[in-house]
Parts: C-alpha cells; sequence; structure tokens
C-alpha cells in the first residue's frame, strides 16, 4: 500500500474509535453484488426509445425522464422492481462495514445490502427511504441507513428521473439537512460513489460556501482509469486526464481521493481498516481452579488489566472461573479512576450457566472473540472428577482466535493450558508472527519464564503490544 493509503487508514482508525464516521455507498458497491448500476437499470428502457445507452452515459437522469414522458412511470417502476427486489449474496465489504462501530449510513442505492449486512453481524438498522421516517426512532437501534433515493420496495417515491431530482429540495428537504449536518460533523468515506449526483452536488456546495476552508476532511476511493478494451491511447489518456480533474476539482469539498488499480484493494483496505481497529481491543482468556506456583495471581490479573486500560485498549472477557472478576476489578479501578465509561472500555460476555446452556457456548466464544483483534491467555484449568486439569475451553478460543486472525499472546508462565499454548507458538513462531523473530520471539520467550515477577510479565505484554500496532 501507498503511504497516502496507510495514512488514510492510520486518521480512519482514529476517527472510527471516537465515532465519527460516516459512509455513503453508491452503486458501485452494490454492482459486486449481481445487481445492476444505473446504465444497467436503464438500458431496457433506453432500447425502447431507440436511444443507445452508450451515448448517453452521462445523461441517464433525462434518459429515464425521456421514457416516463412517452411511457408514464409504471415501467420504470417495474423495472426497479424486477432488479432490485432480488436476493443477492452480500459482498465482504458491506460485511466489514457492517462489523465497523459505524452508526451512520448514507446511501443511493436502492437495494437492502447494508441493512441486511448490519443484521447478520447482529445490529438493529433504522432504515429512512421516506421523509416522515426521519421524524421516527426504532428502538434499540445502533445503526441508522438513510437512504435519500428511496427504497426497491417503494418505487413509486424512489429518486429516478429529472422530475425527482428537481423536486427534491422540496420532496426529500430533510434528507439534505441530515446530510448536510453529518458531513459537517463527521468524517465521511465514499464508496462506490461517482460523484454525478447532482443532489449531493448540490449539498457538497452549499457546505463549501458556507464553511469554506473549515470543511472537515473526507475520503473517497476510485479505481485508476485503465486502458479499455478496442480504446486507443488517445482516448485512454484522454480519459486519465479527466480523472485527473476529477480528482482535483473534489479537493475544492476537502475530498481526497485514494487510487487503487483493482476494485479488489478497496476490500483489502477495508480488512486492514478492521484489524487495526480490532487490535484496540484485547480479550483476555483464561479459567482457573487453582494458581499452582504463580505469585499474586490476583494481583497480576488487576495489574495487566489497570495496564491495558491505561494503555487505551479495550477489555472483552467471558468472565472465566478464577479469573473474569480480578480483570474486571482492575478494569474498572482504572476506568473509574480515569472517568470513563464502562461501554467504551469494556465488553462482558458471561456465558450462561447449566447443561442446556453449554450449548451455546460455541456461539458465545465465536462473538466475544469476533470482537477483539489481541488474544491474551492465562492459567487455563478447571476441576474434572476432583482433578484439575487444562481447560478445553482456553484452547476453543485460541483456535477461534486463530481461525479470525487475532494476534494471540499466551503468558506460558501462568501455567496449566496457557504454557501449553505458548510452547505451541514458541514451537511455530514464524507461522504466528511471520518476519517478526528478531523483535518479538525473545518477548515471547519471556513470558514463558515462570521465575520473573508478575509485573514483569505485565510490562512484556506492553511491549509485545506496542511492536504490533507498529508492524
Amino acid at each position: 500500500m501507498d503511504r497516502q493509503i496507510k495514512q488514510f487508514m492510520e486518521k480512519f482508525v482514529q476517527e472510527l474509535a471516537e465515532e465519527n464516521v460516516g459512509v455513503l455507498i453508491g452503486a458501485g458497491l452494490s454492482v459486486a453484488a449481481g445487481y445492476v448500476d444505473w446504465k444497467g437499470l436503464l438500458e431496457p428502457l433506453a432500447h425502447e426509445l431507440g436511444l443507445d445507452i452508450d451515448k448517453e452515459e452521462h445523461n441517464l437522469i433525462s434518459l429515464a425522464q425521456y421514457h416516463v414522458n412517452d411511457h408514464k412511470r409504471h415501467t420504470l417502476n417495474q423495472r426497479l422492481i424486477d432488479e432490485f427486489c432480488r436476493d443477492h449474496v452480500i459482498t465482504e465489504n458491506h460485511k466489514i462495514l457492517a462489523r465497523l462501530p459505524i452508526r451512520t449510513f448514507w446511501t443511493t442505492n436502492y437495494d437492502r445490502l447494508i441493512e441486511n449486512a448490519l443484521k447478520i453481524a447482529g445490529r438493529v438498522p433504522d432504515a429512512k427511504y421516506t421523509t416522515n421516517q426521519l421524524a421516527l426512532t426504532l428502538a434499540k437501534r445502533d445503526a441508522i441507513v438513510y437512504k435519500m433515493h428511496g427504497d426497491q420496495e417503494n418505487p413509486d417515491d424512489a429518486v429516478l428521473t429529472k422530475d425527482d431530482y428537481e423536486k427534491y429540495h422540496i420532496t426529500h428537504g430533510a434528507f439534505i439537512s441530515a446530510l448536510s449536518g453529518d458531513l459537517i460533523s463527521k468524517t465521511f468515506l465514499f464508496l462506490g460513489f461517482s460523484f454525478t449526483d447532482p443532489n449531493l452536488d448540490y449539498i457538497l456546495s452549499r457546505i463549501r460556501i458556507n464553511f469554506k476552508d473549515n470543511q472537515r476532511k473526507h475520503y473517497c476511493i476510485f479505481k485508476k482509469r485503465n486502458r479499455l478494451e478496442k480504446e486507443s491511447q488517445e482516448e485512454h489518456d484522454y480519459a486519465v486526464l479527466r480523472q485527473d480533474f476529477h480528482v482535483k476539482d473534489l479537493k475544492r469539498f476537502n475530498i481526497h481521493t485514494l487510487l487503487v488499480d483493482d476494485y479488489a484493494e478497496i476490500t483489502t483496505i477495508l480488512q486492514a481498516i478492521e484489524n487495526r481497529h480490532r487490535q484496540k481491543t484485547v480479550l483476555v482468556s483464561g479459567s482457573a481452579h487453582e494458581y499452582g506456583p504463580f505469585p499474586e495471581p490476583r494481583k497480576f490479573m488487576q495489574d495487566l488489566s489497570q495496564a491495558l486500560n491505561k494503555n487505551e485498549y479495550k477489555i472483552v472477557s467471558g468472565f472465566g472461573l478464577g479469573v473474569g472478576s480480578y480483570v474486571i476489578t482492575g478494569a474498572l479501578e482504572q476506568i473509574y479512576a480515569n472517568g470513563g465509561t464502562l461501554q467504551e472500555q469494556l465488553i462482558l460476555r458471561p456465558f450462561p450457566q447449566g447443561e442446556d446452556a453449554r450449548k451455546d457456548w460455541e456461539a458465545y466464544r465465536q462473538d466475544m472473540v469476533a470482537r477483539a483483534g489481541i488474544a491474551i491467555f492465562i492459567f487455563g484449568n478447571k476441576l474434572e472428577s476432583n482433578v484439575v486439569i487444562s481447560a478445553n475451553g482456553v484452547r476453543r478460543e485460541f483456535e477461534i482466535a486463530n481461525e479470525k486472525g487475532l494476534k494471540v499472546i499466551p503468558v506460558g508462565a501462568t501455567g496449566f493450558m496457557a504454557k501449553e499454548l505458548w510452547q505451541e507458538v514458541i514451537e511455530r513462531f514464524d507461522s504466528y508472527y511471520p518476519g517478526n523473530n528478531a523483535d518479538l520471539k525473545p518477548l515471547f520467550m519471556s513470558l514463558g519464564d515462570a521465575s520473573k515477577p508478575p509485573n514483569e510479565h505485565v510490562s512484556t505484554i506492553l511491549n509485545i503490544l506496542s511492536r504490533l500496532k507498529r508492524s
């Protein structure tokens, strides 16, 4: 990745942590799921009018109006329903966006990909596609999806024609106000968007006029203009020049463009953002019927969670026996000392108890691990038939963490399952941390030294986290 994209990711992750992010999704993001873009939607209608869709590519709003002028609205509405009321596979881009802590989504699309992705991620989306809906609030919502051009199942009110666009400031004035406010107060990422929409152009222009050089910084991602089949070099050079002018023009609105060679890079960028964001959340996995010879285990766990919170890491805990309560106590002391909130710095996922509840433990583990980017493993034992054995639940969390790409840090000095996992990581260190042997392996070796005092292990863990952040 080039320097500009890395700088964007660093800034965007910071804004995510502060919940200052909005996303505006255009048709390009839905095309990858199998939906048509504007050109594909209107192509049969252009043919019906005797027009060439390729020649009308920059005049699609007028083309829709021409068809309505001759055939009324019904055919266009039916076309929208036929194309967008079919289910398509949700793309990885939609899934990643839904998992990130983004509460504000705007889209010009009629499909329900982002709403469905949010539901799959366990979230509650509140979709707004009519003005009246803006005044209503869905209970327990944690994301708002503003569909500024309407929805697939409400085609009569969808914004499609020149008439619709010309009346937008009257029929959808509240959407203009809401989007203007979000663009002023949040950092937006524009995805699959071409910036040919007159409504957005109007909104951005008003913000630029009113705020001049004080506009908030936004980002968009474009694919570099590649040479098309049967396109002459002269035609390609002209298209590249045109894209360059477009990119420069967007800077008037403080929108900075990231250019990629292929659309697949967008997924790579979003995955990198998700990984960086998740690495600010640490799962502390462990259980303990006993602590063995490890000195001052309770103080170690409290000091560890305090240190994590002090260094601005959010903690995820499954409230493991003999471990969870001390991890939580240490975190709470640090949270209250700094005036933070539980929601911001502590995620608790206590497992349901009882024989009937055990069948749900795998789902609990999957959900808990998915919320973190780093997993620390300590102790890990349980009493079974009056014998203390290594906890298979801790191993399962280790396996899930690997499956989900988390960085794993077993503290071997605490013994039991943590020691088994530490030995596995040391023996196959290259597979867990490729290319980081010189910096990291000595630190991991130190975590297996039971002769060192607990406070040194806490310092070593923080050192590892710091190095992972820079890698």
